[in-house]
């Protein structure tokens, strides 16, 4: 059916990658060489070629001979030739030489190359005609426009606003047939939400605007860039398409990790995380499998996505893939995974294309499970996607090395022999685990104290026999009254705790409060048929409310409990500060507040950061502290809110700024270390129309280089809460300064901000940091983000550095800097400068011996 097709290839893993995809088209003319000589030995006297498929693995000037020469061959002359560019090979695309009609990289063949032919036929005489060597150069051209092989690109006509031309990455991705899409209006497409099409396509900036793409399953979002090419002689406009999908972008790979890392850990937070990672992957098939060798059992499934119709799953036992990854073998098979279909009866019956298969290992790599993820077409792009899905698949490890400490709870004494519950023990380490999560998500929760009523007259007048049983029976109606979800613990003799999860409305807590209640009042039959009337008393306390740490939260929760006590017990009470003692405080605290400045009451601390690897001071944090003359130091995490309520914060803020800035430049001056200063602005700040003066007037006032402070924004800052936050912090780096996003991992709004903010460095929260070799959940969150913020070109400074282990941590990781009490804490200005003065001797003293 065709004149024939010509593969020149020295290597013979890429001639045979060829071959497997013209296998696959039917077509059976195909001749192989090794290079042109022998191309030329071959084709001697034979008809003109269909195409020719050139591996090119040298330099510019090695390309451009052997094209010549294959040109110079009758048959290859009218041919279309596509160059593969092998992973050896140095030149780069905008180097190939005229006779070229396309181009991929030797990592394409299996999932472009029909496609690029496809093109050439569709743009390209019939065979014979003089041009077809020639016809797809001026296209070829527009393609080296965009910054990425994998783009999402098409050529529309300026005039008539239609689809010209599109790249096989955008039918890939979307799942639309290509050759319907010839000719289509781009609006059938593309639509743009907030701005009209015709300012889309007359736009030359390459401003990115927000986008919807169609697909087969609906609309991707994400943003599309213009950009004005040729194409056929007229003017065209190429758009390039960019998801909002993990497996395309770094940044939102990098959001997606930091929600996987904050689903917790418990087997509802597994499915959670395992549901997240599948659909903001894009993939069409994800399992979390658990090993069980040290019972010899089958593996288990914990967790199973899937995008096609109900199947009849082979076993475990059945599954090839599977049972390697258990082995401990990682397999990653980004475009060739039906070749595995012969030996694995699940790929076959599910037809992936893109496959990859980790193994779940502790710290001491031993295998715990297996996580299994695949999608129909080829995975996107790799140097994104197999980094995010090992973090996955330390995440899910991490997960199965708590389940099975939990189920070992018992055996260690972390469960209470009589009921069953966790002790205290253990529920005072789950609390913490819960608190950190909450400060992580912004979840908010309640705690119950629950004590019985008279349980002493109980054990005294009937025995601890009849106590047990009352126990027991409290415990199954407990656990009857609340979610799978929520936490039931005994903490001591016949009192209880309980943690309800994911409140929406305090109202839903007491409602729970109230079945309790009326739960217990039920009559309790002992063994010799009498009856009991057991009551109890419960104080409630809310999270983070009533208070933001665990003993505080208890301590509340008990003395609600000891009001309900008060008020004739078999009820509930809510802990409650009395509200005209809370309105005093608050009104003396602000009232002191509005006269600290002018009293100078206010103090400005400095915390050094220093390198990592050489341990040298780079830069330092300026702190605000308020000195009450009778309270003393108020810590900023109280007074800086009443500022900010007051709107005090603008002239504090303003404060901090020139008091830091004076200070910098004086040290810049006596010293000569061009230290870094960095300093915070909050969000009412960030709204101030003259902010970008106040600086500029800062910096002019002081001297300070502008290139020296740096501004910090807090992550929980939202975006459109602060109308002018992106313009205002533009302008800040049109100043010269420079920008980090403060608190990074604890907000919900890493995508936006990496995208829309100047960001030149990310601070990593203390609370991850200082959980390193506590929680692994936490290290592989610090893990994650300092790997995604250098994709991303970003520094990363790590806050709250408290001891060795955090150091050898985050160096082995190659943070860029570090700031915390294992270097110094922060330091009002005469003792910074002491510290300044003694590591200026320490380098003389070195220096002179």
């Amino acid at each position: 059916m065709h004149a024939g097709i010509m593969v020149v290839a020295a290597q013979r893993e890429i001639r045979r990658a060829v071959f497997d995809a013209l296998d696959h088209e039917g077509h059976l003319a195909v001749h192989s060489a090794r290079d042109t000589t022998h191309a030329g030995i071959l084709l001697e006297g034979r008809s003109p070629l269909a195409l020719v498929v050139m591996v090119l693995d040298g330099d510019a000037r090695d390309a451009l001979a052997s094209v010549e020469q294959l040109r110079r061959l009758p048959a290859c002359v009218n041919a279309p030739l596509i160059a593969v560019l092998s992973a050896d090979a140095s030149l780069k695309p905008v180097q190939l030489p005229a006779g070229v009609s396309d181009w991929l990289y030797a990592s394409q063949i299996q999932s472009e190359l029909i496609a690029r032919w496809h093109r050439l036929q569709r743009m390209s005489p019939p065979v014979g005609d003089a041009s077809v060597g020639t016809v797809a150069t001026e296209a070829g051209d527009y393609r080296f426009a965009f910054d990425e092989m994998e783009s999402e690109w098409l050529i529309v006509d300026a005039a008539r606003g239609r689809i010209l031309e599109w790249s096989p990455a955008l039918v890939r991705r979307s799942g639309l047939p290509g050759d319907r899409l010839l000719g289509q209006p781009v609006t059938e497409l593309l639509s743009f939400p907030q701005t009209p099409i015709e300012q889309v396509m007359a736009d030359g900036s390459r401003h990115w605007h927000a986008c919807r793409r169609r697909s087969l399953q609906g609309f991707d979002s994400g943003e599309a860039s213009v950009r004005q090419v040729r194409h056929g002689g007229r003017d065209a406009v190429a758009l390039v398409f960019r998801s909002d999908r993990a497996e395309a972008r770094a940044e939102v790979a990098l959001s997606l990790l930091a929600r996987l890392f904050g689903t917790g850990s418990g087997d509802d937070s597994l499915s959670a995380a395992a549901t997240l990672l599948y659909e903001e992957m894009g993939l069409d098939y994800l399992a979390v499998w658990s090993a069980r060798p040290e019972d010899g059992g089958a593996p288990l499934q914990l967790a199973q996505c899937w995008s096609g119709d109900e199947q009849l799953w082979p076993g475990p036992q059945l599954q090839s893939s599977l049972r390697l990854v258990l082995a401990g073998q990682t397999m990653l098979h980004p475009g060739d995974a039906r070749r595995l279909a012969a030996v694995d009866p699940l790929l076959e019956q599910l037809g992936l294309s893109g496959f990859a298969g980790l193994p779940l290992l502790d710290e001491r790599n031993s295998v715990l499970g297996a996580l299994l993820v695949g999608t129909r077409q080829p995975f996107g792009e790799l140097a994104i996607i197999e980094p995010v899905l090992r973090c996955a698949a330390v995440r899910f490890a991490h997960a199965l090395e708590l389940r099975r400490t939990r189920e070992q709870g018992r055996a260690e004494g972390l469960l209470d022999a009589l009921t069953g519950l966790p002790n205290r023990l253990l529920f005072n380490d789950r609390l913490d685990t819960i608190i950190r999560e909450a400060n992580r998500t912004g979840e908010c929760f309640a705690m119950l104290f629950v004590d019985l009523d008279r349980f002493k007259t109980i054990n005294d007048t009937l025995g601890h026999a009849v106590g047990d049983q009352v126990l027991v029976t409290t415990t199954q109606r407990l656990r009857t009254s609340v979610r799978a979800s929520d936490t039931v613990a005994r903490y001591a003799g016949d009192e209880f705790v309980v943690i309800l999860r994911h409140i929406v409305k305090s109202e839903d807590v007491l409602r729970v409060a109230e079945k309790i209640v009326q739960v217990m009042e039920a009559p309790l039959r002992i063994d010799d048929g009498t009856e009991l009337q057991v009551t109890a008393s419960i104080g409630v306390s809310f999270f983070p409310d009533d208070a933001p740490d665990a003993e505080t939260l208890l301590k509340h929760a008990d003395e609600a409990m000891y009001a309900a006590k008060s008020l004739g017990r078999n009820n509930y009470q809510i802990y409650e500060v009395s509200a005209e003692q809370a309105q005093q405080q608050n009104m003396a605290l602000k009232s002191g507040l509005r006269h600290a400045e002018h009293n100078g009451e206010l103090r400005v601390f400095y915390q050094p950061q220093v390198d990592a690897v050489t341990e040298d001071i780079v830069g330092m944090e300026a702190l605000v502290r308020w000195e009450h003359p009778e309270l003393g130091f108020i810590g900023p995490g109280f007074f800086i809110p009443l500022a900010e309520e007051t709107g005090l914060i603008v002239s504090i803020g303003e404060w901090v700024l020139r008091t830091a800035c004076r200070q910098a430049q004086e040290w810049e001056r006596k010293f000569g270390l061009r230290l870094r200063l960095g300093v915070n602005l909050s969000a009412v700040q960030l709204m101030q129309p003259n902010l970008l003066e106040i600086v500029s007037s800062a910096l002019d006032e002081s001297g300070l280089d502008a290139n020296l402070l740096e501004m910090e924004v807090t992550e929980s800052i939202s975006i459109k809460a602060a109308p002018n936050l992106v313009e205002n912090l533009h302008g800040l780096h049109r100043l010269g300064c420079r920008i980090a996003i403060d608190d990074f991992g604890t907000g919900a709004a890493s995508l936006d901000y990496l995208r829309k903010l100047p960001a030149d460095r990310i601070k990593i929260d203390q609370s991850f940091v200082r959980n390193i070799g506590v929680d692994p959940d936490d290290e592989a969150i610090v893990r994650a983000t300092i790997e995604m913020a250098h994709r991303l070109k970003r520094g990363v400074v790590a806050e709250g550095v408290e001891i060795e282990q955090h150091l050898q941590f985050l160096r082995a990781n190659r943070c860029d800097e570090l700031q915390g009490y294992l270097f110094c804490r922060p330091l009002p200005t005469p003792t910074f400068e002491k510290l300044l003065l003694e590591r200026q001797r320490l380098l003389t003293a070195e220096a002179s011996s």
